[in-house]
């Protein structure tokens, strides 16, 4: 891509890309995360005037930061034919071209992860040399096609498979493809494989284009696991259109004001090391670790329009936080503080901790008492993979809801000591520790990687190949 320059943008706690392509003093922007300044700042370091702020579809796992970023650039927004939208937008269909200072965009209708979703193909000298994929192609998958209810998810599999032989018969071999989907996000369908490729190293090495639409179908549908409860808010905020965004600190909260938000039910966030919190936290606090995926379990997990108040070591932690909410519309904390638990906590919201330990430890705990409660906070795949024997199965996002269920299992079996929660990582492990703990179910966290377990003398219950078991251990 002689003269051309495509920057990606990475947003990894949310599994996404955006991009910024530029040529001489012009440049074009693909997929826009909220946080614009992180564009602005590329437009700014090289001298690039964007023309286009271009849409691949109207995102369901994070708001879209495209219209203020038209607005403030004066470029042109451009967006899905056949979309509902409350701004004032170019709408392109199939084989629509834009014309460009950095070349020719041609428009591909790529159904499949929405019915709407685009693909930009960039044309330089009369070939193809790059592929804007969206949610459509991704590497080694596609984009999931569940996310706009079951009546969808067959038909927009069958068109995920239709759009995949059109971009392998239409677009350029050698076009670079730019995904904005698969680095870690649950838009993708099934687990990516590598950062970069061509549209030929795709089609020769993707499953999408080397199986029948049938069994294409059957199988794509087959590996679907849930995905985050807030994407629901995702797609309306994209059709009406987000605007700016406050990156500044919100109010201070006192130790006061901290114990009566949780009293109130209200979320108390502490986003402190996992370490940390377990050594020393205010009671009825929740531990989302910022140095983790915090964001796309709050935003799971949470009520939403639920007042949210930041804790934090220091102030670039709160932050870091806001920034993160922001892209999936949670625009305003309440309040903040930052320090220790001891600047934190009060006589109606005193200091609590729980033990860590890792899988020998867990290991050894049930040598000597085998009915210990064990819970196993993972996703219905990874349980499926294998998992604790006897360990009872509640994934980290259905924990609340089934908070009761648990208590009963916990109560008991509570003559066997304290619940030994784990995950894959001992991230989300932390996030159901913190919040047995709150409700006062002793509770001991297995802060440690799940491929240890076996390694340290647990036994590990592997289902057969395509047996599912995720429901194992609920009663």
């Amino acid at each position: 891509m002689t003269g051309l320059e495509v920057i990606a943008i990475d947003t990894p706690n949310l599994g996404d890309r955006s991009y910024v392509v530029g040529s001489g003093s012009s440049a074009i922007v693909i997929d826009p995360q909220r946080d614009i300044d992180r564009v602005e700042e590329i437009l700014d370091q090289h001298g690039w005037s964007a023309s286009h702020v271009l849409e691949t579809h109207f995102h369901n796992d994070y708001v879209s930061g495209g219209l203020e970023l038209a607005r403030r650039t004066k470029a042109e927004y451009v967006v899905p034919k056949g979309m509902e939208i409350d701004f004032a937008a170019r709408q392109v269909g199939d084989a629509a071209e834009l014309a460009s200072d950095i070349g020719r965009l041609r428009v591909i209708h790529t159904p499949g992860h929405t019915p709407n979703h685009i693909s930009f193909a960039l044309n330089v000298g009369g070939a193809d040399v790059a592929l804007f994929t969206g949610g459509s192609l991704l590497f080694g998958s596609v984009g999931r096609p569940d996310l706009l209810g079951p009546e969808l998810t067959e038909p927009l599999a069958r068109s995920q498979w239709r759009s995949m032989r059109r971009i392998g018969a239409e677009i350029t071999p050698s076009a670079e493809v730019y995904p904005t989907h698969g680095f870690g996000s649950f838009c993708s369908a099934t687990a990516t494989v590598g950062n970069e490729s061509t549209v030929a190293e795709q089609v020769a090495s993707n499953p999408a284009f080397s199986v029948a639409e049938d069994t294409f179908v059957e199988e794509l549908i087959a590996a679907l696991d849930e995905y985050p409860a807030y994407y629901a808010h995702m797609g309306p905020a994209n059709q009406r259109g987000a605007g700016p965004i406050d990156l500044s600190l919100p109010m201070v909260a006192t130790a006061g004001d901290i114990a009566r938000r949780i009293a109130a039910g209200e979320w108390v966030v502490d986003l402190r090391h996992r370490q940390a919190f377990a050594a020393d936290h205010v009671k009825g606090a929740l531990s989302f670790d910022v140095h983790g995926n915090a964001v796309t379990y709050l935003g799971w997990m949470i009520d939403w329009g639920t007042p949210i108040t930041l804790l934090g070591a220091d102030a670039f932690e709160v932050q870091t936080m806001q920034r993160e909410l922001v892209r999936i519309g949670i625009d305003r904390p309440v309040g903040y503080a930052v320090g220790t638990s001891a600047d934190w906590v009060s006589s109606p919201a005193p200091r609590s901790w729980y033990r860590r330990g890792t899988h020998v430890d867990l290991a050894q705990a049930l040598a000597d008492d085998p009915s210990l409660p064990v819970l196993d906070l993972r996703r219905n795949t990874e349980f499926d993979d294998g998992y604790v024997l006897g360990a009872k199965h509640v994934p980290l996002h259905e924990l609340r809801g089934r908070i009761d269920e648990v208590r009963r299992w916990a109560d008991d079996t509570s003559k066997h000591g304290p619940v030994w929660a784990y995950c894959g990582s001992g991230f989300r492990a932390s996030i159901g520790a913190s919040l047995l703990d709150g409700l006062d179910i002793p509770v001991v966290h297995v802060d440690d990687d799940f491929s240890n377990a076996e390694t340290s003398g647990l036994m590990i219950v592997r289902p057969p190949v395509g047996q599912r078991l995720g429901a194992a251990y609920t009663d």
